[in-house]
């Protein structure tokens, strides 16, 4: 499946759900398991458990495991057979489908729990060979922790931050784990990946290049923004060890790999994470940059105004304006 989360006006406001892609469509899946359920049980008993089965929250819905992902397949199943034939309505007269230019969608979690990501490819980790990387790289998986609260969805504008002159995108994918685990082995990481997604890691080069020279960060040069979407996609539908990964400015290509080209594996970046650490369903993983596939790679710097695409095989086109740069601040001591 592919999943979202979306916001739709109405008379009363925006509404919150979550969705499954189907046809070029979306089906709310909440709503969708509500008609299943009312088919089965009765309209009232219907809201209450799709309510707790199949929440109109990501993180709820991801807490809810196996259950809830079968509850949703249902869902789509069901509706898919039902608007064969009809308009599907709940059963109160409630909108369960619609259509993509009817809805906002947002990051496919809206506020990861957490967002950790990772440097998983050597090309990138390396500057192509350029740089001697320590041992230690090639013994760990290392990371940045970064602000989930900054989380921007498709199509939002990017923020400029005023303490930067060198704004870069970074071409990654992650992935969103769906089940709560600590100490978990490579050998059943998989259990635990909801779904992957394209990743954007807006970073100001210039304030990072300058605290990561002290020996901590990033810190400024990250936490302003990151981007994630369009979709969350189950894993019985990718395959993440070859995926083709592009990124496009103003619709010319400066990015192309692949994922298969990353030294670790999810497997084992699952593993290292959860070392004595519990990862919660909801919380994020980012891949890291592939092999050229930054501007800071290339020297080739964002300008405001500039449209990002990034591609990834299987999950669809993650798009951005950046905004406009405002009057630059300084720190001093």
């Amino acid at each position: 499946m592919k999943l979202v989360s979306f916001e739709v006006s109405t008379s009363i406001g925006p509404l919150h759900g979550i969705g499954a892609i189907s046809q070029g469509k979306i089906i709310d899946l909440n709503m969708g398991y509500t008609c299943y359920l009312a088919d089965k049980r009765g309209s009232y008993i219907a809201y209450e458990l799709a309510s707790v089965i199949v929440p109109p929250d990501m993180i709820a819905f991801l807490r809810s495991g196996q259950e809830g992902m079968e509850a949703a397949r249902t869902a789509v199943d069901y509706v898919v057979r039902k608007q064969a034939k009809s308009t599907v309505v709940g059963p109160m007269g409630e909108r369960v489908v619609y259509e993509m230019s009817e809805v906002k969608l947002k990051a496919p979690v809206p506020r990861p729990n957490s967002l950790r990501d990772y440097l998983a490819f050597e090309g990138h980790a390396s500057l192509s060979g350029l740089r001697q990387l320590d041992k230690a790289w090639y013994e760990i998986p290392v990371c940045y922790k970064g602000n989930p609260d900054t989380v921007i969805a498709p199509e939002e504008t990017i923020p400029w931050p005023s303490y930067s002159d060198l704004l870069d995108y970074e071409l990654e994918y992650g992935i969103y784990i769906g089940k709560e685990g600590k100490n978990i082995p490579r050998e059943r990481a998989e259990e635990y990946i909801a779904g992957y997604t394209i990743f954007n890691d807006i970073s100001a080069r210039d304030i990072q290049m300058q605290e990561m020279a002290v020996g901590l960060g990033p810190v400024k040069g990250k936490d302003f923004c990151s981007i994630m979407g369009p979709c969350l996609v189950t894993p019985d539908e990718i395959d993440p060890s070859n995926l083709k990964m592009i990124a496009r400015i103003n619709g010319e290509v400066w990015s192309e790999n692949n994922s298969g080209t990353s030294y670790w594996s999810w497997a084992q970046i699952i593993e290292f994470a959860s070392m004595e650490e519990t990862l919660y369903p909801g919380d994020f993983l980012g891949s890291g940059t592939v092999e050229k596939g930054c501007g800071g790679e290339l020297n080739r710097w964002l300008q405001p105004g500039d449209i990002i695409e990034l591609e990834v095989e299987g999950i669809g086109v993650l798009r951005n304006r950046v905004g406009e740069k405002p009057p630059k601040r300084t720190f001093t001591r």
